[in-house]
């Protein structure tokens, strides 16, 4: 008889745990508050930091409440789970659990509860709740994104790519219009031959000497001095000054050593080993020299 509990009790804690982690491994993220409703402050007993280590451990990408969010969590904020930290009445003990509630509020996961016999408070609260989450060891998590979520991605990576092929053709047709503005700048400013004068006296003929102008070409403003460090971002490189400040974002394109400027009408491209910034002010084709270590 005692054989046959043991074995209902172990199909049901193996069919338990099964279905826990099909349940967690639909979401990405866990946002653990700042502070817990039977404490008087936010990460008190640093209880709080506790949680956040804990769930990282166990393989969750955490959060603390009021962080930058991802982008992705931001327009699905159900990806993420809401953890709390739950105190059991106990006369001799402290128990806790740990739950976790989906973007409904709906529970989720419930741990078992973590003991503690420690009087001090900061033993204790420490103690069980490490105790609470050795119920994630037999879990094994691992974020599975749901098929609408994967469509949802690739829907995302669809149209990046398309802005990026949009930009890309502009850049193009930019730079076509900036070659060709050129050379009609070049033919205006041919340099111009003054006819020879020549005047009789005595006899003797004085040629006036030829005078030739020195056709006018736009030279690039003042090179930038200061240095700027290339930091990868997402499609490009952050430029940044010794502060260290940004200065610009530039995107990457289809054509090597040419970025788009975010937030300027230019580019930046190298030429002949040289970073130059092109870009028009109030109508005027604008140039300045960069000086960037990537």
């Amino acid at each position: 008889m005692k054989i046959k509990i043991f074995t209902i009790l172990t199909v049901l804690f193996v069919i338990s745990n099964t279905f826990a982690q099909s349940n967690l491994n639909d979401y990405k993220y866990v946002i653990v508050p700042k502070k817990y409703e039977f404490l008087k402050e936010a990460n008190q007993y640093r209880l709080n930091e506790l949680t956040k280590f804990l769930f990282n451990k166990y393989g969750f990408e955490t959060l603390m409440e009021g962080d930058n969010y991802p982008d992705e969590l931001i327009k699905n904020r159900c990806l993420a789970l809401k953890s709390d930290v739950i105190k059991d009445s106990g006369l001799f003990k402290t128990k806790l659990n740990v739950e976790l509630k989906d973007c409904n509020d709906q529970i989720v996961y419930t741990t078992q509860t973590g003991e503690s016999r420690e009087k001090e408070y900061s033993k204790a609260y420490n103690e069980a709740l490490r105790d609470a989450f050795k119920s994630f060891e037999t879990i094994n998590y691992n974020y599975v994104p749901k098929k609408n979520d994967a469509v949802a991605e690739a829907k995302d990576e669809t149209n990046n790519t398309a802005e990026a092929a949009q930009e890309i053709q502009q850049l193009k047709e930019e730079l076509q219009a900036l070659k060709a503005k050129k050379e009609a700048e070049v033919e205006l400013e041919a340099p111009k031959m003054e006819v020879p004068k020549t005047e009789v006296v005595q006899k003797e003929t004085i040629q006036a000497p030829v005078k030739t102008e020195t056709p006018k070409v736009a030279q690039p403003e003042a090179s930038v001095s200061d240095v700027l460090y290339a930091q990868a971002i997402d499609n490009g490189f952050q430029l940044v000054d010794s502060s260290p400040k940004v200065v610009y974002k530039i995107k990457k394109t289809s054509l090597e050593n040419v970025f788009l400027v975010e937030g300027l009408n230019g580019t930046l491209l190298n030429k002949d080993g040289q970073w130059i910034l092109e870009y028009y002010e109030n109508g005027t084709l604008k140039q300045r020299s960069l000086n960037i270590k990537f």
